[in-house]
């Protein structure tokens, strides 16, 4: 096939249009949720674009803007007919560039990478923060701690606030949305009115993946781990966990989870200041 850059503008993405993008991520592999679309859409209506040919999408991706003081790149894909001709790296560039138009000066960009990529992203100014590697464990029955429950609509500010001091950016639109996507279970651990950590676990494509589980020591990220274990017995439970936060990587061990897929966090710009110790397993790869 004959391919002409020069053809090509980039356009934002409809509803619609997103919808196939995710079903493109689905067939690559990435094993999203079926609801997940729609949750990305609240999140950032101006975030995706992508390339047309004869009115047909062709190639695409997120360019997420939180609140213009931190961006992310995810969900980029290239339909598989269109590969090998440049059209994924023209792309590209064009989502960072307008990206950082949708940002405030200074503002940081972070994305995915995964390993075969790595080097591309690195000459477009994004720089490895660390690994982050997906675990496949088997949902089982536990006994969970008094102190889990299940998060309620009451719950958000304190959720959202949590979050915020976690990842150090604020992203409430898409929270307000990700803890309650259909086919999902929130658990949030409180100490004495304090909240100590938080987790969500949702159904995907093949079995069930965590994102994100945030708490405050090891033994409140077992407790959730465990919650999330005991909602989908005897299923694929999917966890990526950043491999810098020690006790993440000594949780899959005691669970004996099985290493799957790994790709790095990367940013363009400083990195945001996150409590990586807080940090058991990031939300998605698609939005961060």
């Amino acid at each position: 096939m004959e391919i002409n850059l020069e053809h090509f503008e980039l356009k934002k993405l409809n509803r619609e249009d997103l919808k196939i993008l995710i079903e493109w991520a689905n067939n690559e592999g990435w094993n999203p949720g079926e609801n997940d679309f729609d949750v990305f859409w609240k999140t950032d209506t101006d975030g995706y674009y992508g390339f047309y040919h004869e009115n047909k999408l062709i190639a695409g991706g997120a360019i997420i803007s939180y609140n213009q003081v931190f961006g992310f790149m995810g969900l980029f894909i290239v339909h598989p007919e269109f590969r090998g001709h440049k059209i994924g790296k023209r792309l590209w560039y064009l989502r960072r560039d307008l990206l950082l138009k949708r940002l405030k000066k200074g503002a940081t960009i972070g994305m995915d990478g995964v390993v075969e990529m790595q080097a591309f992203y690195e000459k477009g100014g994004f720089k490895t923060a660390y690994r982050e590697e997906r675990f496949e464990g088997i949902g089982q029955e536990a006994t969970l701690s008094r102190d889990v429950s299940s998060i309620e609509i009451e719950d958000f500010e304190k959720i959202a606030n949590y979050d915020f001091k976690c990842l150090g950016y604020k992203r409430k639109v898409f929270l307000k949305n990700w803890i309650t996507i259909p086919n999902s279970k929130g658990f949030k651990f409180t100490q004495i009115d304090e909240l100590t950590g938080y987790v969500v676990l949702r159904k995907v494509n093949s079995g069930y993946k965590i994102g994100p589980l945030f708490a405050n020591s090891y033994e409140v990220a077992e407790e959730l781990y465990k919650a999330c274990l005991n909602s989908a017995v005897g299923k694929p439970v999917y966890l990526d966990i950043p491999v810098i936060n020690k006790g993440a990587v000594n949780l899959m061990k005691k669970y004996k989870a099985k290493y799957t897929f790994e790709c790095a966090r990367m940013y363009y710009g400083d990195s945001p200041k996150m409590a990586i110790d807080k940090i058991f397993g990031i939300t998605t790869f698609e939005l961060g």
